[in-house]
């Protein structure tokens, strides 16, 4: 079986109820070849760090990745610790990504809400704990008295990503994190462009511009059945594309209708829901799909044979990044695309 490092695919995607299915899961990813394997987090019954230490035990070679833990939800220390022990116990195949995409449920949580300069902050502390420093500072990520590290992790420091969409974001990204996570629904022409300013940002920082690895994530929906398709890629996108601020960088950063956005928000399906991602099953949201138009989802996403989804990821390889990332399919769902990946033989 061949291996793509250039190819990962999201577990559990969206709500969990049952989180051991992860078992299953990470055993298929491994088996199809996808090099990482990434673990969004909810903060319910879908813990990061737990669901990362359950992949890190069933798997032997794929990377695990968080996709991603949200800043200020755990203390520095915490999540140092939680990154430096899945580092650890993986034998050094552990990517920590952090984002700030809390929005509105900052205030419910009772911690500030998240910010750039916190993110720069902590990825500076996390890299300072991991060498062993001693940290004694107030800044954006708070307020430390002789913090440290009493052991170290074994097979080095874990790199981080940062999961986001904004230039000013994808400027941090460049400058100080080891790679960034592109959010879904973006075109390969917007790809494109983040991977310019990430380069770019990275050049002016003294960084070697090709260090910092862009991944970015692919909504797929390869083989599946119509209706499976549905669930997968248009439901999806209605729970990224309702939300408010969200789906405006959206739609800016790919030269879309933002005129659309209100006649989805406005669906009668999604009327009192909130948060239509945490407020409703993904059944649910199918009907709403019907307001977006079909070229978003041909421009965005990738629907059809599993040959046909890898070539669409082909494309944004070709834009820059170094890693397409497949959400929405399992990973048994998506093995035909990981077969087709190798035939047409994407550079790696």
């Amino acid at each position: 079986m061949s291996v793509h490092d250039d190819l990962g695919v999201y577990v559990l995607p969206g709500r969990a109820p049952d989180p051991g299915a992860v078992l299953g899961e990470a055993r298929d990813a491994e088996r199809a070849g996808f090099g990482t394997v990434w673990v969004s987090e909810r903060l319910d019954v879908k813990d990061a760090g737990v669901v990362c230490g359950a992949v890190a035990a069933t798997t032997t070679r794929v990377r695990v990745a968080t996709g991603v833990v949200r800043q200020s939800t755990r203390h520095p220390l915490t999540l140092a610790s939680m990154a430096a022990t899945a580092h650890a116990l993986s034998g050094g195949r552990f990517v920590l990504g952090l984002g700030r995409g809390m929005g509105a449920l900052a205030p419910s949580l009772g911690v500030p809400n998240p910010t750039l300069a916190g993110l720069e902050h902590l990825v500076s502390v996390l890299r300072r704990l991991w060498a062993g420093e001693r940290v004694t500072e107030e800044g954006p990520a708070g307020s430390f008295r002789g913090m440290r590290f009493s052991d170290l992790p074994p097979h080095g420091t874990p790199p981080v990503v940062l999961a986001t969409i904004g230039p000013r974001g994808l400027e941090l990204a460049g400058r100080a994190f080891d790679g960034v996570l592109l959010h879904p629904f973006l075109s390969v022409d917007a790809v494109a462009e983040s991977v310019a300013t990430v380069r770019g940002a990275a050049e002016r920082a003294g960084r070697d511009p090709a260090a910092v690895r862009v991944v970015t994530t692919l909504v797929a929906a390869p083989d599946l059945s119509a209706e499976r398709a549905d669930l997968a890629v248009r439901a999806r996108a209605v729970s990224y594309f309702q939300v408010r601020g969200l789906g405006e960088l959206l739609v800016g950063r790919n030269g879309w209708d933002p005129a659309v956005l209100e006649r989805l928000r406005r669906h009668p399906s999604l009327a009192g829901g909130g948060i239509a991602d945490t407020a409703f099953t993904r059944d649910r949201l199918v009907a709403s799909a019907e307001v977006l138009p079909d070229a978003w989802f041909a421009e965005g996403a990738a629907v059809g044979t599993g040959a046909h989804c890898a070539a669409r990821g082909a494309q944004y390889r070709a834009a820059g990044a170094d890693e397409v990332l497949v959400h929405g399919a399992s990973p048994a769902e998506a093995a035909g695309m990981a077969a087709a990946w190798a035939a047409i033989g994407v550079p790696s």
